[in-house]
């Protein structure tokens, strides 16, 4: 998979817990990739220039409140429709931490990691964590903890061959540093 050109790793290292970050709840299913970063803008593979329009028509004003670090809440099926990776980019761009759903369209869960952007599945996490919820993320322990609610959400961390892509920065520059 190809990855954006001005591409900057916003992922941390598996063992590290991001500080404290602003849940944006999508309480829907089937978040396209058209939803996610609109056709029109695929003129581009900058993710400064995606994430200018990241959720654009599903979230008009998601650019301007989410700040970097944030996460996004959704329900099944995310990233469904178009084989993009500009999705990832959009999201990736806007300096989002990770995208939380039930579940995820395939292709955009491969995608994300190849592009070195981690996902994590949870079938509790949509309808635990309201809109505007601080929450912590420990991706070594797998768990969510919504500091607003005071509860703890459990998820499967990613298998370690998805994580060493992730920490190399995408599948590309995976295959780069294993065959050198």
């Amino acid at each position: 998979m190809l990855r954006s050109r001005d591409d900057k790793k916003t992922q941390r290292q598996k063992s590290e817990v991001w500080p404290m970050a602003k849940a944006h709840v999508y309480q829907r299913d089937h978040i396209n990739t058209d939803e996610i970063i609109p056709a029109r803008y695929l003129n581009t593979d900058k993710e400064a220039e995606l994430a200018k329009h990241c959720m654009e028509d599903l979230d008009a004003g998601f650019v301007k409140k989410a700040k970097a670090g944030d996460v996004i809440v959704a329900g099944d099926d995310f990233g469904c429709g178009s084989s993009r990776e500009h999705a990832v980019w959009a999201i990736r761009g806007a300096k989002v931490q990770t995208v939380i759903a039930r579940s995820f369209a395939r292709i955009f869960y491969r995608n994300a990691i190849n592009c070195g952007f981690y996902l994590i599945e949870s079938a509790d996490a949509v309808d635990k964590i309201k809109d505007g919820d601080e929450i912590e993320i420990d991706y070594d322990a797998g768990v969510i903890k919504d500091e607003t609610s005071k509860t703890k959400i459990q998820f499967m961390p990613l298998p370690d061959f998805a994580l060493e892509i992730i920490r190399d920065g995408g599948l590309l520059d995976h295959i780069m540093k294993t065959s050198a």
